[in-house]
């Protein structure tokens, strides 16, 4: 039952992606920051830990769960540290998958051979 509420979740969040895109006509890039700012809204009402508790992987793993991560390191650290701590809890939670991408981005330049 948790892997078809995964898929449900996950699921909605493409289709919501893909009204975007289809029907209000943004561009990718558009798309992508709206889902991000729609996760940062939702885990700075609280509204995104309980849809992760709820959908495990649905929710954890698209893009807005990115937005949700951001809001939720800089109010952790904020409490710890301050003004400070909401630069420094932003990089904290999300510098291993941002390291990562431009890893993985680098190693796949290198492997395939762009266009244009």
């Amino acid at each position: 039952m948790d892997f078809l509420i995964a898929f449900v979740v996950g699921g909605l969040f493409c289709v919501v992606g893909q009204i975007l895109l289809d029907i209000f006509k943004l561009t990718p890039a558009h798309t992508t920051v709206t889902l991000v700012v729609a996760g940062a809204v939702l885990g700075a009402l609280g509204l995104y830990e309980p849809l992760i508790q709820f959908a495990g992987a649905g929710a954890s793993i698209p893009i807005s769960s990115f937005g949700n991560a951001l809001v939720s390191g800089a109010l952790g650290e904020a409490e710890r540290n301050g003004l400070v701590g909401v630069l420094t809890g932003i990089f904290e939670v999300t510098s291993a998958g941002i390291s990562a991408a431009i890893i993985f981005g680098f190693i796949a330049s290198l492997i395939f051979k762009p266009k244009g």
